[in-house]
């Protein structure tokens, strides 16, 4: 029995951790350097969360924050010729989008749908 309340901790200890990361994440919109904070936390607690549902959320959130970065970076250089902005503008809507549909499925218990 001890071992089933040590289990349901660790559960309870990811499921938390996840939620920070979805909450670093979503303040990243307003400070971008709570996503950097938020990746790393992704790659530190990455090994813990191997054989959970977490595991997915994991995966879902750091390709969210590379392709994120990839899309910022490619609105930049097309900055100039006005196609930028639209780029930003897709990419932030996809952003909140990926979050939101995170941090929902956390909060529903199901984990994410990710391709490997």
């Amino acid at each position: 029995m001890t071992t089933e309340i040590s289990q349901q901790q660790q559960d309870d200890a990811n499921r938390s951790i996840t939620q920070v990361i979805y909450a670093l994440y979503a303040l990243s919109l307003v400070s971008g350097v709570t996503g950097i904070v938020a990746v790393v936390f992704n790659y530190v607690k990455r090994d813990d969360m191997v054989g959970t549902l977490y595991e997915s959320h994991f995966t879902w959130q750091i390709r969210t924050f590379w392709y994120s970065l990839l899309w910022g970076a490619l609105g930049w250089l097309t900055v100039w010729i006005v196609v930028g902005f639209l780029v930003w503008a897709v990419a932030g809507i996809w952003f909140i989008y990926r979050i939101a549909k995170g941090w929902l499925r956390l909060t529903e218990g199901k984990a994410m749908y990710v391709v490997p």
